[in-house]
């Protein structure tokens, strides 16, 4: 199962030509910056705009096909869309709002009370939108979408809107809504939290063309793109949570095929987490250190190196078994350590550096 996208199609200040495909289900999350064609691609998916050319086609249903004459009007593609504002009806109740949805849809596996558990609203079902937070008000504008039965729900920049604090209420629930429900997700953000935390699929998007696109493990960890050159990248890692030491008052967590220690995890072994390690909090070595404060010392290779003419530093790609660190440097570091591709190094890396993300 898979989602796939193909469009053209020209503005006055920029001239789209993206194409990708995303497994399904699954957060594909559309990053770049502003202006460089994330909503054309949610537009078009929703059936609002409808491109030069275009084809699109989710777990083996086309629901635009240009080339085909085939274009699904928008209430029969059955998708959702949430957008960076709620668009909730002032004058209803929250439930109201609710059911709207759920009336629309005629039914189907999406039921009302999960629904509600899911997004912890609850409380919120006899309030009308005014009366709501930023961060309610979207969880709302989710629960609406989500009863209407879609099988493609698309959200474009549902944060962007949200102050920091309402911004960190609501990225628990849709890391939540992520893992509950069996639903491909296309996402439009330009803010790497939000990235590190719920992409699976991460598709980079600059000036209407498609730059890489891949599991963001992947992606987010290829020190040759503007994603890892960026102050706050950094590696993205999909773990399993080993064991737990009380002692020590660690966690031990596996991934990309390497062992990481944390602070000591509320979390059963064998559960599932991602981390996020900056590439600014990794230093390069060539043997290993003693007398030394950290608990993390990772064997890899070098894979490549970017250099950052402008902040006068290096981003060093090192390749794990399965996954891949960065680590940003100094030219003059480059040089002592003799950091060539398929060099050994090891990265270290402070258990408190490294921010542990949900599943």
């Amino acid at each position: 199962m898979s989602l796939s996208v193909a469009l053209r199609h020209a503005f006055p200040t920029v001239e789209i030509d993206m194409a990708f495909e995303a497994p399904m289900p699954g957060v594909t999350v559309l990053f770049g910056p502003s202006g460089s064609g994330k909503s054309t691609v949610i537009n078009a998916a929703a059936g609002l705009l409808r491109p030069t050319a275009c084809r699109l086609a989710v777990n083996g249903t086309t629901l635009a096909d240009t080339a085909a004459g085939i274009w699904l009007p928008p209430e029969k593609r059955r998708i959702g869309l949430v957008f960076q504002d709620s668009r909730l009806f002032p004058h209803m109740s929250v439930e109201t709002n609710l059911r709207f949805g759920l009336r629309r849809s005629g039914g189907g596996p999406i039921g009302f009370d999960d629904v509600v558990d899911l997004l912890g609203i609850g409380t919120l079902l006899r309030r009308r939108p005014h009366t709501l937070s930023g961060g309610e008000r979207q969880r709302v504008a989710i629960g609406r979408a989500l009863l209407a039965q879609p099988k493609l729900l698309l959200m474009d920049e549902p944060l962007a809107s949200l102050d920091a604090a309402r911004k960190a209420e609501i990225l628990p629930f849709l890391t939540r809504l992520k893992t509950a429900l069996s639903l491909p997700i296309l996402y439009v953000t330009h803010a790497l939290d939000e990235v590190a935390r719920l992409a699976d699929t991460l598709v980079l998007v600059e000036a209407g063309r498609v730059t890489a696109y891949g599991p963001v493990s992947a992606v987010a960890t290829r020190a040759d793109l503007p994603i890892a050159q960026r102050d706050d990248g950094g590696a993205l890692l999909l773990c399993v949570v080993e064991a737990h030491d009380p002692a020590r008052v660690l966690t031990l967590l596996r991934g990309g095929g390497a062992g990481f220690w944390v602070p000591l995890m509320d979390a059963p072994v064998g559960s599932a987490c991602r981390i996020r390690i900056p590439a600014r909090e990794v230093i390069l070595a060539s043997e290993p250190p003693h007398g030394i404060s950290l608990h993390n010392i990772i064997a890899g290779s070098v894979r490549q190196t970017a250099a950052d003419h402008a902040a006068r530093t290096v981003m060093v790609e090192i390749g794990l078994p399965d996954g891949a660190l960065l680590s940003r440097v100094t030219p003059d570091a480059v040089a002592r350590l003799a950091l060539l591709p398929g060099a050994p190094v090891l990265a270290l890396i402070k258990s408190t550096s490294i921010e542990v993300l949900g599943g």
